[in-house]
């Protein structure tokens, strides 16, 4: 992790932690790095979800781009998805999208996008930083003429609407589908993406204020979700995060369908259409055991990553897979999108609906979870890492390993997005598990 940007862009609490400053310089070095190749005004995008925080850092990234003498063009509230689509469709040299995607109110980010609508490498980030915090005065500032200038793209919602329609070849009339909007960018897109498909809809949380992003709603908090397909006697229900860019669906039954099912339904479907490249779906450490389970049984290669979806990417385009994504929800395709995009996840999983005339439990058995306990420590700066050197901490890990044998595993990390370290478990007995998982993080609290 850098020192400005961790596995999902710069993030922090806004104006306090990630400031007008350090958005003005990331503005301005993004700009410089990403464009320098250029032999014309440089062109950057800027999207942003619908948290109170982002017309200020809006503003700040505006400011920093143009006084190095770079273009903004205003793409408004979109889905992330949408900046790394569009970043190509408009010709950009650059994508800025701000969110902090499903983080509370208080939180934002911002992601940067390279001009081909990939998110940036480790290698480029840290050329970034190393811009704004060691070499500021690199950053030569324009005067007169050779300032940028600011457009708007009036256009960029219904753009990013289309090209999600055309990735499907079927209507989804007799489908009816609960959306929860997390009070975010799907608030924007959703309704007329799939009213425009043809689904029945029924939308929870779509009416943003500023401050309601992501409180209790959302791909976070699916009980309204689960609740609301239940009552309105839905086939489905999806839910988004605050920048829609990832996507958990519910059945008719109000169960959960998380990641690790939803890429379970994907890949056994693209499989059967012949669509599953190298017979392979990525995935990460954090997925669970019953996913490697289902792959082993239908011939379905499973490889693993680190978390976070810019390290499963980065293995799909090395090897040329086409599927891969994480439990919370993050799914790439990467023949349609060069990020997690959870509108087109929810568009292709309506498809399978469609084409499969199968209800959603029944598309989702074809995977049985283990049960899986995972506690967040919350830690200060000053210790970070220090888990991973603590003896006690280390020797239960170790012991608990040994107990649970192939039936389970541990996994121990710190978040790449918030100041925790997650303790995770898996194994059949769910009380064994949650014991282990509070007596490790126990250990990690009292360092």
């Amino acid at each position: 992790m850098g020192r400005l940007f961790g596995t999902d862009g710069a993030r922090g609490v806004a104006i306090t932690e990630l400031t007008c400053e350090t958005a003005m310089n990331i503005g301005r070095a993004a700009a410089l790095v990403l464009a320098r190749e250029t032999n014309h005004t440089p062109k950057i995008i800027i999207g942003k979800d619908t948290r109170i925080s982002g017309d200020v850092l809006e503003a700040a990234l505006i400011a920093g781009i143009c006084s190095v003498g770079a273009d903004a063009h205003i793409l408004g509230v979109v889905p992330t998805p949408a900046v790394a689509m569009l970043v190509q469709k408009y010709e950009a040299d650059a994508g800025v999208m701000i969110s902090a995607s499903h983080n509370s109110v208080e939180f934002n980010g911002i992601k940067l996008f390279s001009g081909s609508g990939f998110k940036l490498s480790d290698k480029i980030e840290e050329e970034i930083e190393a811009l704004i915090l060691d070499t500021p005065e690199k950053m030569q500032l324009k005067d007169g003429c050779e300032i940028g200038r600011v457009f708007y793209e009036p256009n960029a919602e219904w753009d990013y609407v289309r090209y999600v329609m055309k990735t499907v070849d079927c209507d989804f009339k007799g489908i009816k589908v609960a959306i929860d909007c997390a009070n975010g960018s799907a608030s924007r897109v959703a309704p007329k993406l799939f009213e425009g498909l043809g689904a029945s809809c029924v939308f929870i949380h779509n009416e943003p204020d500023g401050t309601n992003i992501n409180e209790n709603c959302g791909s976070t908090h699916i009980e309204d979700l689960q609740r609301i397909v239940v009552e309105k006697k839905c086939d489905l229900g999806l839910a988004f995060d605050g920048d829609a860019d990832r996507c958990l669906a519910v059945d008719e039954n109000g169960q959960l369908i998380d990641g690790d099912k939803l890429l379970a339904i994907f890949s056994k479907f693209m499989r059967v259409q012949g669509k599953l490249k190298s017979n392979t779906c990525v995935v990460t450490v954090m997925s669970n055991l019953g996913f490697f389970k289902f792959a082993e049984s239908e011939g379905i290669n499973a490889t693993t990553t680190a978390v976070g979806d810019r390290y499963v990417l980065e293995r799909m385009q090395q090897f040329g897979y086409n599927l891969g994504g994480e439990q919370s929800g993050h799914i790439i395709f990467l023949d349609e999108a060069n990020t997690g995009d959870g509108e087109l996840t929810g568009v292709k999983l309506l498809e399978v609906l469609k084409k499969t005339k199968k209800k959603a439990s029944e598309i989702a058995s074809c995977m049985d979870c283990y049960p899986q306990v995972l506690v967040n420590v919350k830690i200060t700066a000053d210790k970070k890492g220090m888990w991973e050197k603590c003896e006690a901490v280390q020797s239960a890990i170790q012991t608990y390993k040994e107990k649970l044998g192939e039936d389970g595993r541990i996994l121990v990390r710190e978040s790449g997005t918030e100041p925790l370290v997650r303790v995770m478990l898996e194994g059949k007995r769910t009380g064994v598990i949650t014991e282990y998982a509070n007596n490790i993080a126990k250990l990690i609290e009292e360092m």
